[in-house]
């Protein structure tokens, strides 16, 4: 149970919930509240594949896991079967216990290669290598390594030396073999960083190079590898850096074996929410963070659900937040964005409103690929945890399809925000001086065609989910997404928003009521104008809506404040929208 007592009181305390905790050793030894993944230990020993290759999205365990890999079968000298008492992997016999603390093992982690040029990252792998090379430095006591004692120094001091660390880690696995007498199990997280920021950064060819050969020489016909576990978001083509390594066994999202090993399952969600007293949040927790399909496996965000959690406990009436959005990439959302074609929006804006799409499926693909078709972005918005599938089929070509869809409201939050703020930036740098003219001159086709172009630019949010009624001032009601009030609303605020010599409100009390956007010059002899909104569910209300949105302007009397501070020309709009087109009527303060 993760509930105790302390001091005899009956106050409970609980274990702590481990926020960015990726050491084994020390979320045990601190009491940290841990989900039981060590069954991953008896899959990987039962299915004895040479290399591997585990892609999950960031934040869902995957460097836990390799530290708990390493606990458990590093031979350090010391018994730390301790680290493991009453875990799932104690239970599960003999024949993999014998495994515990009998091989010597190579660590790397290639996360810190996030850096702004070549030469700043290559630093940061070599400094990974060295320090791995000086986490071992007790077989230099030993003379059995007295060959290899001058290279491993040379290593261990950082020599600025290229040379000395392209085959690094076959160098390092032959010494510990020879030393220990066992072969060695390479652990490897976060193979791809140094791929990804290579390519968005500007040096993909170098670091490709670099990569392949260190991967190939300790991976490939290496006769001192036991075996390795290699992790990473996406799943990059053999071609590029595993070139002739027929022993990799790639495990992707898609593939059913290993899909509870990252991630939360429900039972696990669901005794996380009770050990802490937080049971009646579970369909809370559900619709925002539950949703990913691993396999045949539905999980959660296991980093969303600890923060939120630990959230929950200090204030149960605190909202759910978008954890996962300040620490996940974003580069290739905003890629996406920026080589958007009309079809994309019209695709985003199905995904947001809670609809699938169907998109081909590669999973062998290159960094230099993505930008050759849509597609290739889309795969890669998949496999970093964007989207979850919903279904999948095979065409006569043998070509797999995926229908996809956001996974929870985690995920659509990040569309909503990052996304439409994206694509709101490519408005306000366009040049609006046409349409802000046609505003004040009065020229409706003008206006209603400038409009119109910026429409089709954007993305307009509308979930199906929320309704509300836009009846006015005695008007039929009719339902319309409460979203689409909101982006429709959204959209022309920030379309006004460089009209720095005016003043631009929206929502502003005046009158009977609220005008939706007010724009007032600085000079009272200049026209002011009023912004009525009205959103239709089908085209031909449109005319209408427009007439009922003038006639609320006058009904309500919107123009009395303006009035009141000596305004005399004052222009009245009447705009109604459906999906990307605006209608424009217009009427005079007489």
């Amino acid at each position: 149970m993760s509930k105790m007592y302390m001091n005899g009181s009956d106050s409970m305390k609980f274990k702590p919930l481990p926020i960015g905790i990726d050491n084994f050793e020390k979320l045990i030894t601190r009491n940290y509240h841990y989900v039981d993944k060590t069954l991953l230990i008896k899959d990987l020993l039962d299915n004895k594949a040479d290399v591997n290759l585990f892609t999950r999205p960031r934040r869902f365990g995957k460097t836990l896991n390799m530290s708990m890999l390493q606990y458990f079968f590093e031979d350090t000298g010391k018994d730390k079967s301790y680290l493991f008492d009453n875990l799932n992997i104690m239970n599960a016999g003999e024949g993999y216990l014998s495994h515990m603390g009998k091989y010597p093992v190579i660590n790397l982690s290639l996360k810190s290669a996030k850096q702004p040029t070549f030469e700043l990252a290559l630093k940061c792998i070599r400094d990974e290598l060295t320090d791995e090379f000086r986490r071992h430095d007790y077989i230099l006591k030993s003379d059995k390594l007295n060959q290899e004692k001058e290279k491993y120094l040379r290593i261990s001091k950082a020599e600025d030396d290229d040379s000395l660390y392209i085959a690094a880690l076959k160098f390092l696995s032959q010494c510990l073999e020879k030393y220990h007498g066992k072969k060695v199990i390479v652990l490897i997280d976060e193979y791809d960083v140094p791929l990804e920021n290579a390519f968005f950064e500007g040096f993909y060819d170098k670091m490709i190079k670099f990569i392949r050969s260190l991967f190939e020489s300790v991976l490939k016909t290496n006769s001192s590898l036991e075996f390795a576990v290699i992790t990473g978001c996406l799943r990059i083509s053999r071609e590029s850096i595993f070139t002739g390594l027929n022993n990799l066994e790639i495990i992707s999202i898609l593939n059913d074996y290993y899909d509870e090993y990252f991630g939360f399952t429900q039972k696990e969600v669901s005794k996380m929410l009770d050990d802490y007293g937080l049971s009646e949040k579970e369909e809370l927790t559900k619709k925002w963070y539950n949703g990913y399909i691993f396999g045949q496996a539905q999980v959660y965000n296991p980093w969303s659900i600890v923060k939120f959690i630990k959230d929950l406990y200090k204030n149960k009436n605190v909202l759910p937040r978008s954890y996962w959005a300040n620490t996940s990439s974003n580069s290739i959302v905003k890629s996406l964005i920026e080589k958007a074609d009309s079809k994309t929006k019209q695709e985003i804006e199905l995904l947001i409103e809670g609809k699938t799409i169907e998109k081909p499926i590669h999973e062998d693909i290159t960094y230099d690929e993505i930008y050759d078709t849509m597609d290739n972005l889309w795969n890669f918005m998949f496999f970093t945890g964007y989207f979850k599938k919903v279904n999948e089929r095979i065409d006569e070509t043998n070509q797999k399809y995926l229908e996809l869809k956001i996974p929870n409201e985690e995920v659509k939050y990040i569309f909503r925000t990052k996304v439409l703020k994206w694509f709101e930036n490519k408005v306000k740098v366009r040049d609006l001086s046409d349409l802000y003219t046609a505003i004040f001159d009065k020229d409706t086709a003008t206006f209603q065609k400038e409009l119109n172009k910026l429409l089709r630019e954007t993305i307009i949010c509308c979930d199906e989910k929320e309704h509300i009624s836009c009846g006015n001032a005695g008007y039929t009601a009719k339902l319309v997404p409460r979203q689409a009030v909101y982006a429709y609303h959204g959209f022309v605020v920030g379309v006004l928003a460089n009209m720095h010599d005016h003043i631009v409100k929206s929502n502003r009390e005046t009158g009977d009521g609220r005008c939706d956007i007010y724009i007032k010059p600085l000079s009272i002899f200049d026209p002011a104008v009023i912004i009525e909104l009205k959103i239709c569910d089908n085209p031909k209300e449109m005319i209408k809506k427009c007439d009922e949105a003038i006639e609320q302007i006058e009904k309500k009397k919107y123009d009395l404040d303006l009035k009141e501070e000596g305004y005399e020309d004052i222009i009245k709009y009447g705009i109604s929208f459906y999906r990307k087109d605006s209608i424009i009527k217009i009427r005079n303060n007489d």
